[in-house]
C-alpha cells in the first residue's frame, strides 16, 4: 500500500493532511501515533475512503483506491473505524458474518466457504465458545474483538484498524493487540493500526510512523524512532525510554506540583 501527496480537509476547512507520502510494508503490523490533532486518524480516513482527497492518491497492489468499484475494493481491503455502533440484540456470529456481504452470490446466501471463514474469524478472537451470544452482552474486551473478527472474515490482504484499543482496560488491550499481531505474523496481511498508547504500539509494530501537524516526523523501527528527544518535540513529553525485551518502553517523568 502506497499513500503519494495526499493531501486531506473536512469541508473547507485548512487541510489536516498535507502533501504526505508513505509506504506501507508488505506483510508487516504498522502503527501509527501522534498527538491529538495531528492527523492519524484522518490519514486512515483518507487511506481507507472514508475521505476524498483534495490532492494524491493512494495506491492498493498499484491501483488507485478511488477508482476501484466498492464491491472490489471490500474484497480487497477491510476497514475497522474507531467506535463502530453494533446493532441491537445482534449476536457475534452474525456480526462476523457482514464481513462476508462483499462475497456474497446473486441471492446473498451464506456458502460453506462463508461458514468457515466465519468459524475460522472467531477461532482467530478465542470467541467461538460466545458465538451466539448477543454483542451487547459481551464485555468491551469481547466485543471490540468480535469487530476484529468480522474484519478478518472479510478475507483481505489489508486491514486499517483506527484505535481497535480505545477504553479499553489494558489485559483487554493486549487481548486485542495479540489478535491484530497475528493477523500481520501469522495470516501474512497488510495491517495498519492508530494507537495512542506508544509502549502499546512500540511492543507490537514493525513499522512506526510518528505523525505531527499533518506530517510525518519520523518513521521506521520503534527502537529508532522512539526516543526521549523526539517524544519531546513532538508531543511535548519529558520521559525516558528504557528497552524491555527489544522493544522501547516510554516512562514520563514525574510532574510533581510545587
Amino acid at each position: 500500500m502506497h499513500v503519494e501527496n495526499l493531501t486531506l480537509a473536512y469541508g473547507a476547512d485548512a487541510p489536516v493532511v498535507s502533501g504526505l507520502t508513505l509506504e506501507i510494508p508488505a506483510g508487516r503490523l504498522t502503527a501509527i501515533v501522534g498527538p491529538n490533532g495531528s492527523g492519524k486518524s484522518t490519514l486512515l480516513r483518507g487511506m481507507s475512503r472514508l475521505l476524498p482527497p483534495q490532492s494524491g492518491q493512494v495506491l492498493l497492489d498499484g491501483d488507485d483506491i478511488h477508482k476501484l468499484p466498492a464491491r472490489e475494493l471490500a474484497r480487497r481491503l477491510g476497514v475497522l473505524p474507531q467506535g463502530p455502533v453494533t446493532p441491537e440484540g445482534i449476536t457475534a456470529a452474525e456480526l462476523v458474518s457482514r464481513g462476508r456481504h462483499p462475497h456474497r452470490g446473486l441471492f446473498g446466501r451464506l456458502t460453506s466457504e462463508d461458514d468457515a471463514a466465519i468459524e475460522q474469524a472467531l477461532a482467530a478472537v478465542e470467541l467461538t465458545e460466545l458465538r451466539d451470544r448477543p454483542v451487547d452482552q459481551l464485555s468491551g474486551g469481547q466485543r471490540q474483538r468480535v469487530w476484529i473478527a468480522m474484519v478478518l472474515a472479510q478475507g483481505t490482504a489489508h486491514l486499517l484498524l483506527d484505535e481497535p484499543t480505545t477504553y479499553l482496560d489494558l489485559a483487554h488491550a493486549v487481548d486485542v493487540m495479540n489478535v491484530v499481531h497475528a493477523a500481520a505474523h501469522t495470516s501474512g496481511r497488510t495491517v495498519v493500526v492508530v494507537l495512542h498508547d506508544l509502549t502499546l504500539a512500540a511492543q507490537y509494530a514493525d513499522h512506526l510512523v510518528v505523525m505531527g501537524a499533518g506530517a510525518i516526523a519520523a518513521q521506521g523501527r520503534p527502537a529508532d524512532v522512539l526516543t526521549a528527544e523526539r517524544l519531546d518535540e513532538v508531543f511535548g513529553l519529558k520521559a525516558t525510554v528504557v528497552e524491555v525485551d527489544g522493544a522501547p518502553v516510554v516512562v514520563p517523568d514525574r510532574r510533581l506540583a510545587g
